[in-house]
This record gives C-alpha cells, sequence and structure tokens, in this order.
C-alpha cells in the first residue's frame, strides 16, 4: 500500500516555493565589514574592550575604503564556486553601512560618505549572487537599546528606529533574497520585538524574501554558529562559519586559516545534512579580503567547478548512507550517490553493505568522467581501475560516482556505525 503523502498548508507551500533556490545553492559568503575592521581584533571590541563611544566613532574619520571593494567581494564569491552573499548593514555597533534616514551613525553621513550596501547589492546582482542582508537587532550604541528593556517610551523610541531601518533597507535596493537577524537582546520573545508585525512588513515589501531564525521567530531555516548541527528532519537549516575564528577583519598568520581540504570537508558534511554552507571572510579596512582566505577560495571554486554536481541541487539528506572508515563519505541525489574520497584508496576501491542496484560507476576527473568497471554481490561494491593517486591536484579529494536503479543505501552490520557530524 502506497504511503500517504502529507498534505502542504498554504504557508508550507509559500515557503517551499521561495526556498528552492536555497536548497540548490549549497554555499554562500558571509561577509562582516564595518568600523570594528579598523581596529582589527573581533567585531565586539568597541564592548570587549570597552572603547569609549567617541573614540569609536572617530574612526569613521579614517575609514577611506578603495573603490570597487565589493565587486571583488562578487567576484571572488563567484570563482569560489558560492550562490549567494549575506552583508552586514549593521552590527551590534549601530554604525549602519548605508545612508539611512533614522540614525545618524552612518557611512553615507560619517567618514567614508558612501552607501556601502547599494555597492555590495549593485556588486552581487553584476556576478548573478542572490542578495542577504544581515541585521543585528540589538544596538549597544543606542540610547534605548538597552533602557527599551524596562521603559515603554523608550521601547517604542527603538522598536520605531528598527522597523525604520528594515523598511528601507526593504524598500530601497530593489529584490533582496535574504533578512539574516541576529542577537535580539534585550527584548524577551517575539511578541515584545513586534517580530510578526516586522517580518510581515518585510514581506509586503520583498513577496520571495527568506528569513533566518534570529529574530525569536522560526521562519524560515535555523542556523547553528561554528558549527555543524543539523535541524530535525524537514526543518531547513544553515551553518555559519568563520574562517579564523573571528568574524571581523583579524590580521592572523595563513596557518589560522581552516585550510581548503577541511572546508571541503565541512561543506560534505553539511550537504549530507541536507544544510547550506555560510563561510564567512572579514574584509581588511580598505575593503580587500585577506590573502590566505583568497587562496582558499580560489582553490574551493576551481574544485566545485569540476565536482559541484556531488554539492549543488536538491542533495537529500543523510539518506543511509553511512562512511567508510575515515576516507570514504557522501552525498547523494535521488538515486545516486557520490563518493568523497578523502583519502585515495588506490587502483581498486571496495565499500562494503552497498545496497541499491548499481547501474554505472563513473570516476570524476578535470577532464571529464571516466566509466569504471564493478562488481557488486550482497558483501560489497568492488570498483576499478582506479589511478594510481588522485586526479584532484587541487586539493586531493576525489569523487567517484555511483548511479543505482533504487536508492542506494551503506548501513554496517553487526558493528558500531560511524556517524556524521551533524547527527
Amino acid at each position: 500500500m502506497a504511503r500517504k503523502t502529507k498534505k502542504l498548508t498554504k504557508t508550507e507551500l509559500d515557503r517551499k516555493r521561495r526556498m528552492t533556490w536555497w536548497h540548490e545553492a549549497r554555499f554562500g559568503m558571509f561577509i562582516h565589514w564595518g568600523l570594528y575592521s579598523l581596529i582589527g581584533r573581533h567585531e565586539w571590541a568597541v564592548n570587549q574592550e570597552r572603547i569609549p563611544w567617541e573614540e569609536y566613532f572617530a574612526l569613521a574619520d579614517t575609514f577611506r575604503p578603495k573603490a570597487g571593494c565589493a565587486r571583488e567581494w562578487a567576484k571572488l564569491a563567484k570563482a569560489a564556486g558560492q550562490k549567494y552573499m549575506v552583508f552586514t548593514t549593521r552590527h551590534h555597533d549601530g554604525f549602519s553601512m548605508w545612508d539611512s534616514q533614522v540614525s545618524e551613525c552612518t557611512s553615507a553621513k560619517m567618514g567614508p560618505g558612501r552607501d556601502f550596501v547599494a555597492e555590495y547589492v549593485a556588486a552581487a546582482r553584476e556576478q548573478g549572487m542572490r542578495v542577504g542582508l544581515y541585521y543585528s537587532l540589538i544596538d549597544w550604541h543606542h540610547r534605548d537599546g538597552l533602557r527599551c528593556l524596562h521603559d515603554p517610551a523608550a521601547r517604542r523610541r527603538f522598536l520605531d528606529y528598527v522597523q525604520g531601518q528594515l523598511r528601507e533597507l526593504m524598500s530601497n535596493y530593489g529584490r533582496i533574497d535574504i533578512l539574516w537577524y541576529d542577537v535580539p537582546y534585550p527584548l524577551p520573545d517575539a511578541a515584545a520585538w513586534e517580530m510578526r508585525k516586522t517580518n510581515n512588513m518585510v514581506r509586503k515589501l520583498q513577496p520571495g524574501i527568506i528569513i533566518n531564525d534570529r529574530g525569536m521567530l522560526a521562519e524560515d531555516y535555523t542556523t547553528p554558529e561554528e558549527t555543524i548541527r543539523a535541524a530535525p528532519e524537514g526543518r531547513a537549516w544553515e551553518t555559519a562559519m568563520t574562517f579564523n575564528g573571528s568574524w571581523g577583519y583579524m590580521d592572523t598568520p595563513d596557518e589560522d586559516y581552516r585550510d581548503a581540504r577541511h572546508i571541503l570537508f565541512m561543506l560534505q558534511q553539511i550537504a549530507y545534512g541536507g544544510g547550506n554552507f555560510l563561510l564567512n571572510i572579514g574584509p581588511a579596512p580598505d575593503g580587500s579580503v585577506p590573502p590566505p582566505a583568497v587562496r582558499r577560495l580560489t582553490r574551493i571554486g576551481k574544485w566545485l567547478k569540476i565536482y559541484g554536481e556531488a554539492v549543488y541541487g536538491r542533495v537529500d539528506r543523510g539518506g543511509g548512507l553511512e562512511p567508510l572508515n575515515n576516507y570514504v563519505e557522501w552525498t547523494r541525489k535521488g538515486n545516486t550517490a557520490y563518493a568523497w574520497l578523502r583519502h585515495w584508496p588506490g587502483e581498486r576501491m571496495s565499500v562494503g553493505y552497498f545496497k541499491g542496484k548499481v547501474k554505472r560507476v563513473s570516476l570524476i576527473t578535470p577532464a571529464g568522467p571516466k566509466a569504471l568497471k564493478f562488481r557488486h554481490d550482497k558483501q560489497k561494491l568492488e570498483m576499478w581501475p582506479l589511478p594510481r593517486t588522485c586526479p584532484d591536484k587541487n586539493i586531493g579529494y576525489g569523487i567517484v560516482k555511483i548511479e543505482c536503479a533504487s536508492r542506494p543505501q551503506r548501513t554496517m552490520v553487526g558493528h558500531y556505525a560511524e556517524r556524521p557530524l551533524w547527527q
């Protein structure tokens, strides 16, 4: 008897439609950049070091980024194989990176005299990127930013300020694809923040927008930070990760950056769990991207041009494909399994406990797919002839594509099964 498919509500159907591109994109660029970049010691420096506000905002006088820096970010994102970008329009420090009419602390009215949101949006669109805007709900500098917790009049003023800024961002820059909230402090719940009213306004202005869960409403997707942790089945999720332990600019040595192999491993783990990967860069005060990040992103992009089919599109979550020791991980699309080879097995590869009627096996290479011979029985799937060394000389990560007539599975029997990071 066929299993009945649950009928989706209108809200669920609307979400499914607007999330389609996001699920297929898989990999995005996060950009933390603002006055804190001039300090170069983490984006929370003004708070953690108790820097006086007069001293902090005086930094705006020396904030003179080079022309076209946003174009460099967008070109790098495209070269890296990233499909969307999220830019910090205002971080917790209250310095707005656009010409906000409800604040005097902006990049347009102070030092730079530029609307960086406008520059970013234009640059992202030039490169075919989906456009995301980050907005911090907390504002350390605003006179009512903390007072709003206990003073009703202060709360009204602060909410008017937040809603006014969001209205500007949703009205003045064309189509916006993502609204990325952060830190709903100090108000205790969504009702106090008037989040339903606010998000209704946002969606009225941007009908197709995707909203994250950091505004105290679940909305469209969950956002674990600096960890790979899947949301419950059926719930979209995105891991946001730093390159070097800091969101804002820090002049750290090359060895402090996650290397390209590790980033690919995280991308595989996230894709296996059905999630997205939002990898952060913290540009320098002049807007340039630190060279260690550029080198790694460029290498990852070259790899994805060849092997991207194992990542992009509607990759199925998990699917009962358990890792093979420490060298084979998986992603799956329907009846096709992709074996990610972190360590090269040699000229012959054997995968025990593999189930699913195998139709074709191929090795993806820079020169195109190469058909492999295979033998499949109840014990294992054997594949040959493989080259002696990994065909990917860029990062050393290989992909074997296994096409089946039914959903492939690999479940160990009688032994402890290794689990992916997100479980």
